[in-house]
């Protein structure tokens, strides 16, 4: 097939997304409204098209996306023109989705990851009417979790249009190993109990509350120590406020890790934490479960398909730093609690999330839109 997507070039979904189809041996072509010089690990068959920008200001700029809106209309209906593709994809309902229908072309597949959905709608009424739109004109909506789906149909999708497939996960990159000696060393943390979180440091991801929880945590077991992984606007407050309660010591911020070296940090620690206020199917969590970590995860509709509460890790109420201290505590208390979270936890991944099963199930669905398709043109 020849697949024509409109995404974010940074965004590790669209990279594990492209890099598959083309192994596939599928011509795929990826336009951008981000744009580097260079995409580290994107396949060199892939061809991608940046779009135009007008005025420099930051991708998220509200103002530079409603000034560059009607060139880009312009820019990816002349794009999909000249490429002639069997089908159009957006990865994300935002502005990627918005470009995607306003192409006009069909059979168009879009693929909702979690705030695209579940935020942006709701804080802007603009985004809601395009999502609408959006949502009305897509021949396939994929959801990454059921929570999506429930509320894509809400917003107006027909439901014999939507299907759930999660990203996956390579349980073969990312599985159980030993810990990384060097790495320990490196990070002075040597052989203290790891509680590791690799959310973006953004307000959506609210690890804040995983610093808060902290100096309970070292009440109980002072030789913890905290990896947090990832970057994002709150990064110099977070440090700040491990200052402030006294745990900069047991807490190691290490900004962006490539994903190649995700699953030696992962591998290296004890228990996996996230805080996140909302999500889609989280592919951190399953990175972690596929490594056989013990999972603490919010208390989110997004969580509880994959997280059975006290049977392979804990549920916590988001900004409940006391009720997660309490289970990060338990557990690091208890390694065979520890070490049983960790193997259901596995298994479940294995089973359900694995990245092979999920891709082959997105290339039938494209594969049944395209014949589809053939049989209303003749």
């Amino acid at each position: 097939m020849r697949l024509c997507c409109i995404a974010d070039i940074t965004s590790i979904h669209t990279q594990r997304w492209a890099n598959y189809f083309a192994r596939r041996l599928h011509e795929v072509h990826l336009i951008s409204r981000h744009f580097t010089e260079e995409y580290e690990g994107l396949n060199s068959r892939i061809q991608v098209y940046p779009l135009i920008r007008l005025l420099p200001l930051p991708q998220v700029s509200h103002v530079s996306i409603y000034l560059s809106a009607l060139p880009w209309v312009l820019q990816v209906r002349s794009l999909v023109k000249e490429i002639k593709p069997d089908i159009v994809q957006a990865q994300f309902i935002g502005v990627p989705g918005y470009l995607g229908a306003a192409s006009g072309f069909h059979p168009l597949v879009l693929i909702a990851r979690g705030s695209d959905i579940l935020i942006m709608p709701k804080q802007n009424p603009m985004y809601r009417f395009l999502t609408k739109q959006a949502l009305k004109r897509a021949d396939c909506i994929i959801c990454v979790s059921s929570a999506l789906k429930e509320e894509v149909i809400r917003l107006g999708a027909l439901k014999n249009k939507v299907e759930i497939a999660p990203a996956g996960v390579d349980t073969e990159e990312f599985s159980p190993g030993l810990r990384n000696e060097m790495l320990l060393r490196m990070l002075e943390i040597d052989d203290s109990p790891v509680v590791i979180s690799t959310r973006s440091l953004k307000p959506i991801y609210d690890v804040e509350t995983l610093i808060k929880a902290i100096p309970l945590i070292l009440a109980e077991i002072p030789q913890a120590k905290f990896v947090v992984a990832g970057t994002g606007e709150q990064e110099d407050y977070l440090k700040e406020l491990a200052r402030d309660l006294g745990v900069a010591n047991n807490t190691k911020f290490i900004g962006w890790v490539p994903r190649t070296e995700v699953p030696k940090y992962l591998s290296s620690a004890d228990i996996y934490v996230s805080t996140s206020l909302s999500d889609g199917t989280s592919n951190s969590l399953l990175e972690a479960m596929a490594c056989g970590l013990a999972p603490v995860v919010t208390d989110i509709p997004a969580n509880r398909p994959w997280i059975k509460d006290e049977e392979n890790g804990f549920l916590f109420p988001t900004r409940g730093y006391e009720r997660l201290a309490a289970k990060i505590i338990y557990l690091l208390k208890n390694q065979e609690a520890r070490g049983h979270f960790g193997r259901r936890s596995r298994d479940m991944v294995r089973g359900e999330a694995e990245e092979e099963t999920q891709m082959r199930k997105l290339e039938r669905i494209y594969y049944e839109l395209v014949e589809g398709n053939s049989s209303l043109r003749n």
